[in-house]
């Protein structure tokens, strides 16, 4: 388990915010409510004692208040300050020894235990070495017979605040090695004990043991709690990628059950007319192949968009859209500036006068995506034309230079018989469709109406990664009628 994670799963389980009566967190929350859902101090010390603290981090780290992430160093201070006199005193006076050594053996037993906090494995080797040179050196001490040995009595207290740090921090294995060599040092100094003293190694041996157990059994608990909390974390994060796929899908079904089934009987009708109207003149034939031709092209654009959308492993955004997603999708290949000139005779068949000017070799000049984006965005203006302006002069112009490609569409007013939509705000599709894609190239966008009554649509595609000179979102939006 990573310390990143240690550390984001200690704080859902140290801090969890108040939540409002609805369910919801944040600073609107009730205060009432908020003190009232909120643990006490017992059960956050509780959880602190249960939440383990990473590889560099102290103990009690992940608990919510200042106060008790400060109280290890508190209490180990105050365990320090009362066995270092403590010790200094007992060795010097009742242990017979040597007041400089007593002081030098009461600092090197007792000072380390401040390590304990943050490093209590090397706080342990410390106090170990410290602990079996102080019992050598009672073996020469005036007054040792009758007092306990190899373990004095603060060396015992001392020794299990540390097996109580050691708990909390590390790892099973490493707390049975410490407990185990414990035990073995205390033998091997079993076989040097002075006469008439109190042999401490077994005591310190069980009591360790009991302290380690504990503590080990509490981080445990901690473990358990953290692992619980991350699987919560990874079936919510797979219940949103799951509900994500359901909508695409529903989605999908909706494409290919109503847009789909419309679009297949326009083209079977304009296949059909021909046959069912004999007689027909030959411009009124070529129209309806032009429109069975449209109607065709539009449904393998719906194909390669279900597709997208059905792509189980999230190719669905932007990119993958542009880019064909999944294997049907990137059988055929995606239209381009190349095809502006069919798209603009489309448009004029339809009865939109369109005037096209496409710079000699732009198709080749442009990468994929900015190619792909350029046609779409010519696409939508005259889309918005044909809707919003019927019979409108339209000019279309793409030019290329050395780092970029303009897209300009301008058309004027529509045409005074022409039938327009009722006035009102679009969906704004187009538009954001528009900026999107600018957006993706780190081109910009300029939108807007004319003086005349007409409309103007200029993009900058920057031809390399990194050229564009977008500003924010890299749009200048002024006119966000047309969808």
């Amino acid at each position: 388990m990573s310390d990143q994670a240690r550390e984001r799963t200690g704080r859902r389980l140290g801090r969890r915010p108040a939540r409002r009566p609805g369910g919801g967190t944040g600073p609107g929350a009730l205060a009432p409510a908020a003190s009232a859902r909120e643990p006490g101090a017992p059960a956050q010390l509780a959880a602190a004692l249960r939440t383990p603290a990473g590889a560099a981090q102290p103990l009690f780290a992940q608990a919510p208040k200042a106060w008790q992430r400060a109280l290890p160093y508190v209490l180990v201070g105050i365990v320090v300050v009362s066995l270092l006199p403590t010790t200094i005193v007992v060795l010097a006076d009742d242990y017979g020894m040597d007041g400089g050594w007593a002081g030098a053996l009461g600092v090197a037993q007792t000072v380390p235990l401040l390590l304990a906090v943050t490093r209590p494995l090397p706080a342990w080797l410390l106090v170990l070495v410290a602990d079996t040179l102080g019992a050598a050196l009672l073996t020469q001490a005036d007054k040792v017979a009758g007092h306990s040995w190899p373990w004095t009595p603060m060396a015992v207290i001392g020794y299990l605040v540390l097996m109580a740090c050691l708990g909390l921090r590390e790892s099973i294995r490493t707390l049975v090695g410490v407990w185990l060599v414990t035990g073995v040092l205390g033998a091997v100094l079993g076989f040097s004990q002075p006469a008439d003293t109190m042999n401490t190694a077994a005591l310190l041996f069980v009591l360790g043991g009991v302290v380690l157990a504990l503590t080990g059994a509490l981080r445990g608990l901690g473990d358990a709690r953290q692992r619980i909390a991350e699987q919560e974390s990874i079936s919510e994060a797979e219940r949103s990628r799951r509900t994500l796929l359901e909508e695409r899908a529903r989605i999908a079904r909706e494409l290919h059950d109503v847009v789909a089934h419309h679009m297949s009987v326009i083209t079977v009708q304009a296949d059909s007319a021909p046959y069912r109207l004999p007689g027909m003149p030959e411009p009124v034939r070529e129209e309806f192949a032009a429109i069975a031709a449209s109607a065709r092209e539009s449904l393998g654009e719906m194909r390669r968009l279900l597709t997208v959308l059905r792509a189980p492993d999230g190719a669905g955004g932007a990119g993958a859209a542009d880019t064909g997603g999944g294997a049907d999708g990137e059988r055929a290949p995606q239209p381009g500036i190349g095809r502006l000139q069919q798209l603009v005779e489309a448009t004029v068949r339809a009865g939109q006068p369109v005037e096209l000017s496409l710079a000699a070799g732009a198709a080749r000049a442009a990468p994929p995506a900015v190619d792909l984006s350029a046609y779409r965005i010519v696409q939508e203006a005259l889309a918005n034309v044909v809707r919003h302006a019927p019979g409108a002069p339209t000019r279309v112009s793409v030019t290329v230079d050395d780092d970029e490609v303009l897209v300009l569409v301008v058309n004027g007013p529509a045409a005074r018989d022409a039938v327009v939509e009722p006035d009102g705000p679009g969906t704004g599709h187009g538009l954001v469709g528009m900026r999107e894609r600018v957006r993706l190239t780190g081109g910009t966008l300029d939108t807007g109406p004319l003086p005349d009554g007409g409309f103007r649509v200029a993009a900058r595609l920057p031809l390399h990664a990194g050229a564009g000179t977008a500003d924010g979102d890299g749009t200048n939006d002024t006119n966000e009628e047309r969808s």
